[in-house]
C-alpha cells in the first residue's frame, strides 16, 4: 500500500507542475466571493406590485405573460431588482377553483414558460381547469432579465474529445472550462453571487404573493424538484400541494450528484445495446449487448479519425447518445442510426438524431444558468488532481458518460462565486407531499427518490420499478398518473408502506417501427418531452 501511495503523490506531483505551465492555478485563480443566498423568511422583500398580463408570444391562446421585478439580492431587498418571466392559464372551473399551481422543468436552466399549455393536457382538462397553471423562467433564463450567456460560442461542433488521451489533452479541457468561468465573471460579475436555488425559491414566494396566494400548489420535475424542496423548506406554510417526479438526492449536491449519474447512465447504456441486440435482425450491430457496444465505440472512433460532415465528432455523438438514457422510446430512432452509419456508410440519420437531440450550439443560455446555480449552491472541489482521480476512477467503471459529465461541469472548479451556505432540504413541516421515482432513472438515479422520501416524513413515494424513464407523470401510466392527479383533486394519498408506499409497473420497452409493422402492431410514439434534460 505504502509502494501504491508514493507512485500516486508522484503522479499528483507531475499533474500540479503541468497545471502550473498550464496557467490553472485552480485554487485561487479567481477572486472569491461568498455566494448569497442565505434562507430568508416569508417576509424578506416586499411584493412586487400586482402584474399586468399580456397574451404571451408564441404560445397559445389564454396562456398570459407578465414580469414580476424580484430583489437581485434578498439580504438587501431595497437594492437592485431583476425581472422574473412568468406565465399562466387561468382556472375556468371557478366553482371547484384549488388556487395557484407553479411548475418547473429542471435544469436548472430550463424555460417554464409552455408549461401552462403543456400541463392543461397532461393534467386533463377537467382538472387543469380548476388551477391557475403557472410557468416561470427563473433568474437568469430565457425571458427573464438579465437572461444569462458567458460564451454562445462554447458548444459548437466539432469540439475536442471528451476523453483525454493524456494530461495535454486533459489540461486543455480543463483551461477551456476555466476560461467559460472566466468569461461567466467578466460578464455578469455580482449577479454571479445571487444565482442558487435559495434565490430561486425567495423568487418563487415573490410570485405567490404577487398573485395574491396564501399558498401555492408546485410540480417539479428532475432539478425542480431540488428548486420544489427548497421552497418547501424555506416556506412550508405556504406549500398547499407538492409533487415531486425524478428526484435529486439532497445529500450529493453536485459534485457527487455527477459521479452518481455516470454510473447510472452507463446502466441505462447498457440496457440500450442489449436491446439493439434483441433486433438484430434489424439492426445488424450484434446479437449481444456486448457485440452492440463494441460496434457503438468503434463508430465513435471512426467519427473521432473523420467527423460526419463536419459536425458529429465523438463529443457530438456521446451527446446524441446520452439522449437515450433519459427516455427509452428514443432507442428505435438512435439504434437506426447507428445501424445505419456503421453498416450502409450513411451518415444522414445520425445527423439527424444529433440535431434532434445532441446539438446545443449558438446558444448557451441553458448551461450558463446551469452553472451560474450549481456552482455557487454548494462546494465543489478546486483542485485538478481531485478532479483527475475521481473522473478515471469513474470512468473505468462507467466510460459512457464519465469524462462528458466532467467537462459539462468542470467550471465549477474555477468559479468566480465560491459557495457560501449549501441549504439543508428538511420537509418535516411539510403537511403533505407526493413523489414519483424510476428505479432505473439514469439523470437523477432512484436513491435520491429514497432520501427525499425520508426527509419528508408526510410523503408518500410513487416508484415505477425498472422503466428506466426519467419524468414519469402525465406520460399516460394509469398507474402514476392515477396517484398524480387524485392528489392534485383533492389531496388523497396513497396508503402509507415501509419503503415505497405505491409500486408501478414499468413501461413497456419499444419496438422498431418494421418490426412493429411486420407484427401488425403500432410502432413506438415518441413523447419526446424529457425534464432537466441537459
Amino acid at each position: 500500500m505504502d509502494g501504491a501511495a508514493g507512485a500516486e503523490g508522484v503522479h499528483v506531483k507531475k499533474i500540479l507542475v503541468a497545471l502550473a505551465a498550464a496557467g490553472l492555478g485552480l485554487s485561487g485563480v479567481l477572486a472569491a466571493s461568498p455566494a448569497a443566498g442565505a434562507p430568508q423568511g416569508p417576509e424578506h422583500a416586499p411584493p412586487a406590485p400586482a402584474p399586468q398580463w399580456t397574451q404571451c408570444d408564441g404560445l397559445p391562446t389564454g396562456v398570459e405573460c407578465t414580469k414580476i421585478e424580484v430583489p437581485l439580492d434578498y439580504g438587501r431587498p431595497k437594492s437592485e431588482k431583476i425581472k422574473i418571466a412568468v406565465s399562466r392559464r387561468k382556472a375556468t372551473d371557478t366553482a371547484h377553483y384549488q388556487g395557484a399551481i407553479l411548475f418547473n422543468p429542471g435544469g436548472p436552466g430550463g424555460s417554464g414558460l409552455a408549461y401552462p399549455a403543456v400541463m392543461q393536457t397532461r393534467l386533463g382538462p377537467a382538472l387543469a381547469a380548476q388551477y391557475d397553471l403557472i410557468g416561470f423562467d427563473p433568474r437568469g433564463v430565457g425571458s427573464s432579465e438579465p437572461s444569462l450567456s458567458c460564451d454562445p460560442n462554447f458548444a459548437d461542433p466539432v469540439r475536442p474529445d471528451y476523453v483525454p488521451a493524456n494530461i495535454t489533452e486533459e489540461l486543455a479541457w480543463a483551461q477551456r472550462s476555466q476560461k467559460y468561468a472566466q468569461a461567466c465573471g467578466r460578464i455578469y460579475g455580482d449577479l454571479l453571487r445571487n444565482m442558487t436555488t435559495v434565490d430561486s425559491a425567495n423568487d418563487m414566494d415573490q410570485i405567490r404573493k404577487a398573485l395574491g396566494q396564501e399558498q401555492i400548489s408546485y410540480v417539479g420535475y428532475s432539478y425542480g424538484t431540488y428548486l420544489g424542496a427548497t421552497y418547501a423548506t424555506l416556506f412550508p406554510n405556504r406549500v398547499r400541494r407538492l409533487v415531486l417526479d425524478s428526484i435529486v438526492n439532497p445529500s450529493r449536491v453536485w459534485y457527487e450528484a455527477n459521479i452518481d449519474q455516470n454510473h447510472a447512465f452507463e446502466g441505462r447504456a447498457k440496457d440500450f445495446f442489449a436491446w439493439i441486440a434483441t433486433y438484430d435482425s434489424t439492426y445488424h450491430l450484434g446479437t449481444t449487448g456486448d457485440e452492440v457496444e463494441k460496434a457503438f465505440y468503434a463508430a465513435r472512433a471512426k467519427l473521432k479519425d473523420t467527423p460526419a460532415e463536419g459536425r458529429v465528432g465523438p463529443d457530438e455523438f456521446d451527446d446524441t447518445y446520452l439522449a437515450g438514457g433519459y427516455l427509452k422510446s428514443r432507442w428505435p430512432l438512435l439504434a437506426n442510426a447507428l445501424s445505419r452509419y456503421l453498416t450502409a456508410g450513411e451518415a444522414a440519420p445520425l445527423l439527424a438524431a444529433y440535431g434532434t437531440y445532441g446539438d446545443s450550439s449558438g446558444d448557451d443560455n441553458t448551461f450558463a444558468v446551469y452553472s451560474a446555480v450549481e456552482c455557487s449552491d454548494a462546494a465543489w472541489p478546486r483542485d485538478w488532481p481531485r478532479w483527475h482521480r475521481d473522473m478515471w476512477q469513474s470512468y473505468r467503471a462507467a466510460p459512457f458518460l464519465s469524462w462528458g459529465n466532467a467537462w459539462f461541469n468542470a467550471q465549477c472548479a474555477f468559479w468566480p462565486v465560491h459557495a457560501a451556505h449549501e441549504q439543508r432540504v428538511d420537509g418535516r413541516a411539510v403537511k403533505n407531499a407526493l413523489f414519483f421515482q424510476d428505479t432505473k432513472d439514469a439523470a437523477t438515479p432512484y436513491e435520491g427518490g429514497v432520501e427525499m422520501h425520508r426527509r419528508f416524513p408526510n410523503s408518500r413515494l410513487v416508484v415505477m420499478d425498472g422503466g428506466g424513464n426519467h419524468g414519469l407523470t402525465g406520460r399516460g401510466d394509469a398507474c402514476i398518473d392515477d396517484a398524480w392527479k387524485a392528489y392534485l383533486t383533492d389531496g388523497t394519498l396513497p396508503a402509507s408502506r415501509p419503503g415505497p408506499d405505491l409500486h408501478c409497473a414499468p413501461f413497456a420497452d419499444p419496438v422498431p417501427p418494421a418490426r412493429a409493422a411486420a407484427l401488425n402492431a403500432a410502432p413506438t410514439q415518441i413523447d419526446d418531452w424529457v425534464p432537466g434534460e441537459r
